[in-house]
């Protein structure tokens, strides 16, 4: 994400260039919507499988060792699943917090591709809670559970033996309450008091702080120049430094410009 070159095994560079491109698309997809779904997909799994962008077309089951933790419903009713469940996400009046998370679960249960569940997933989630509140799009639910792998994966299970998705659910609440509260907290210390790993910032960060600071009026696609760095990422960086109020917009939106918070 620094621009710096990685010495790893090429399937993991893969995995993270198609992780960083995901992430960076994400303002432009509807979480309701199929298409935008198996968009993602391609997108996070290109070069890694065959059917990147397809539902998968035979059954699965998840492994634990050499146990089956989880059979995942046939291929063929998969993309009626998948229909009712994104249908659910569009009429459902839950609040987005709980909303999120029920999605993720079902998600999961459905096994929807034949690699890369978890991974779009937590993507989804993501989507739905930033458009929700825009902090989630520096919170991705990604960083929210990287520390805790193994809890998740066992609230998975939970959920699952119990058919009932409240032991995932709590789980994630409370993932997004301690992120949430770690940055608050963070925040207060000061920006190099050790922010959380969702919120640190960047090379690209601070490039673009030098240069709001060096000049009164910069459009996201000089910035973007300046930084050899996508409009989309640009946007996303400024839409993280705008909410840790590390920058304030002067003027009106088409013809104001951003300024550094003293």
């Amino acid at each position: 994400m620094d621009g710096k070159r990685i010495i790893a095994p090429p399937k993991e560079v893969q995995e993270a260039h198609n992780a960083i491109n995901s992430y960076d698309a994400l303002t432009q997809w509807q979480p309701t919507n199929p298409s935008n779904l198996l968009s993602a997909h391609l997108l996070m799994m290109t070069g890694l499988v065959n059917d990147a962008g397809m539902y998968r077309q035979e059954g699965v089951g998840v492994m634990s060792g050499e146990q089956v933790v989880h059979m995942a419903p046939q291929a063929e009713r998969v993309p009626k699943l998948m229909a009712e469940l994104l249908e659910w996400l569009e009429s459902s009046d839950v609040h987005p917090l709980v909303a999120s998370c029920v999605f993720h679960y079902e998600f999961e249960f459905i096994y929807p591709f034949s690699d890369g569940n978890g991974r779009v997933g937590r993507l989804w989630q993501a989507l739905i809670l930033s458009k929700w509140h825009d902090v989630f799009i520096n919170i991705p639910v990604e960083s929210m559970v990287h520390q805790h792998q193994d809890d998740y994966y066992l609230a998975i299970r939970q959920s699952t033996q119990q058919t009932d998705s409240a032991p995932f659910i709590e789980f994630m609440l409370q993932m997004i309450f301690d992120a949430i509260t770690e940055a608050k907290t963070s925040e207060s210390e000061g920006l190099n008091a050790g922010l959380s790993e969702g919120l640190k910032l960047s090379d690209v960060d601070k490039v673009i702080l030098a240069f709001i600071e060096q000049g009164h009026y910069m459009t996201n696609a000089q910035l973007a120049e300046k930084c050899g760095k996508s409009q989309s990422t640009i946007e996303r960086r400024i839409k993280f430094l705008k909410g840790a109020r590390l920058i304030t917009r002067i003027g009106a939106k088409k013809t104001g410009y951003w300024q550094v918070k003293q």
